[in-house]
């Protein structure tokens, strides 16, 4: 069979011939692989710099997908950190991290969209759970999951979000998707979120500091909890936390994502996640498994979603 295949972290996977796989048990499938989405996620383990990377290789990269089993069965699965992914025409799913999906589901939108959703999912159900009516600010609206983020906020009930970024168009953008106001990262701009009471931060680094500083100073109430959800690192793996921003102000400090998260929780979200999606804007490119190579690199259109279909 043919799959994307990484043998050095500085280049490109390739289009090459592997060996088929084997299930080794009751609780694993074989199955034809029909999406694959290229998230973050997996840019990060394919260059080997994702906290989990082993630094092994060879490597079939790919950490989740929509594939179908011999039985017919139409199932989104997680993989476990694996060399052998899912960017492949055949993979070996785990029944119990797997989700049977409805005859008919869109496979590309279902690959595309899960990964980057589950990030803001998880931070508003499993880490926290946000409260009807609770205001949230996603820090970093302007990329794919924080786009998707501001959508996921406003289904799971919050009752205002604020999208900040750089971008002045594609900020302009999340009114459609449900944001109340959108603000660039500027100190000034960001006081307009200083009452709100959850931050999914996509950012981290320098503009994280700029932003925390800026709605600890200017809230009215430091008593009032602030909770500040870790997600994405884009701006920076670092910041410089004030102790006395931990003691001024009533601000919790916390990650989302995998190890912070276990396993068993992330499988329990898969079906009623998996069921929203089609609700959500998901904006898919599909490119066939064999152009891996040249699709890596390319750049594609701002909010798109590459997904690999062998």
């Amino acid at each position: 069979m043919h799959a994307a295949v990484v043998s050095a972290f500085d280049h490109p996977p390739r289009y090459e011939t592997v060996e088929a796989p084997q299930a080794r048990d009751d609780d694993e499938v074989v199955v034809d692989v029909l999406a694959a989405g290229l998230h973050p996620r997996v840019r990060s383990s394919a260059n080997g710099s994702h906290y989990t990377s082993s630094g092994d290789l060879p490597l079939i990269p790919g950490i989740d997908g929509v594939g179908r089993g011999a039985d017919g069965e139409l199932l989104y699965f997680v993989l476990p950190d694996t060399r052998r992914g899912s960017m492949a025409e055949q993979t070996v799913v785990d029944r119990r991290r797997s989700v049977v999906l409805p005859a008919g589901s869109d496979a590309a939108a279902i690959a595309a969209a899960m990964n980057p959703a589950m990030s803001s999912w998880l931070a508003l159900r499993a880490r926290i759970a946000i409260q009807p009516g609770q205001e949230v600010l996603v820090l970093g609206a302007t990329g794919n999951a924080g786009r998707m983020a501001v959508e996921i906020a406003k289904r799971l009930g919050a009752g205002r979000v604020i999208g900040a970024g750089r971008d002045a168009e594609r900020l302009a953008a999340l009114a459609e998707l449900g944001a109340d106001l959108t603000v660039s990262l500027d100190d000034d701009a960001l006081a307009a979120a200083a009452e709100v009471d959850i931050v999914l931060d996509y950012l981290w680094g320098a503009p994280a500091e700029r932003a925390m500083r800026t709605l600890l100073t200017r809230r009215r109430d430091r008593g009032r909890p602030l909770d500040w959800i870790q997600i994405g690192s884009v701006a920076g793996p670092d910041i410089t936390l004030p102790s006395a921003a931990l003691r001024a102000a009533n601000l919790r400090v916390m990650g989302s994502g995998q190890g912070s998260v276990s396993t068993r929780e992330i499988v329990a979200q898969l079906p009623v996640l998996a069921a929203e999606i089609p609700a959500l804007r998901v904006d898919v490119h599909a490119v066939p498994l064999s152009e891996v190579e040249r699709a890596w690199s390319a750049s594609g259109a701002p909010g798109q979603r590459v997904v690999f279909t062998p």
